[in-house]
């Protein structure tokens, strides 16, 4: 059996109710702060984690009944704990599940080669965005900005930018047409857009560019939003 399905085979044990209960048992008594704890709770905690019966492995000591004192021990700060134990089972499930590769961060061509490479050997699954742009023309700084930006919200999508005299067609991509966005995946182009500013408001941010590529469907989900809005409110 290969080692991705080994990880999705200890995935899938931890889905079922008895899975659930004893996996956020495991991380409820991981994530105390056990420093501080009066030592009759340091107590319990010690023999919750070690059990006294030398022949009760890992698994049965975890799928046993809680007795009041462990419970009452478990429920205490419940909402704050099970708010990182629902950002974690998510991370993980993503994980298990995400089969495309991540990136981080707009990456610079500096070739008509490289542009070519990104497009035809990237995997299948990724959608890669392409700014064709030219210093000193209007837009192009503030749209490399917004995809500095998207590219942090969009780890799966592979932003690049690439000068239009570097890719050596800057005949082709004249400044009226500048700046340019292309969208590529699994070597077909999804969209061309020239002069793409011109689809946009005179100020515009990484809000509105991710709002105009939505729009068109060319954007994958975000990841995680539901949770880290959550847990920066719990912050405020």
């Amino acid at each position: 059996m290969s080692d991705r399905l080994l990880e999705m085979e200890d995935f899938a044990t931890k889905t079922g109710p008895k899975g659930v209960i004893n996996d956020w048992r495991r991380f409820k008594l991981e994530s105390m702060d056990q420093e501080n704890l009066p030592p009759a709770k340091k107590e319990l905690l010690r023999q919750m984690s070690t059990p006294g019966k030398p022949k009760e492995d890992g698994r049965s000591a975890l799928n046993r009944k809680m007795s009041v004192q462990e419970y009452e021990l478990l429920k205490e700060e419940d909402e704050g704990c099970l708010k990182k134990y629902r950002k974690r089972c998510m991370k993980e499930m993503h994980d298990k599940l995400s089969f495309g590769p991540r990136f981080e961060g707009v990456h610079e061509l500096d070739s008509g080669e490289a542009f070519l490479e990104v497009i035809e050997k990237e995997h299948y699954s990724t959608v890669v965005v392409v700014h064709i742009y030219k210093v000193g023309v209007k837009g192009c700084e503030e749209l490399n900005n917004c995809l500095d930006c998207l590219a942090l919200e969009y780890p799966s999508v592979k932003f690049c930018r690439i000068d239009a005299v570097s890719s050596g067609a800057a005949e082709r991509f004249s400044d009226e047409v500048l700046p340019t966005l292309l969208v590529y995946k699994a070597g077909d182009l999804l969209g061309n857009f020239l002069a793409c500013t011109q689809h946009l408001t005179g100020e515009f941010f990484a809000t509105d560019v991710e709002a105009f590529l939505n729009s068109y469907g060319l954007l994958p989900e975000k990841e995680l939003a539901g949770v880290e809005d959550e847990e920066e409110n719990d912050v405020e």
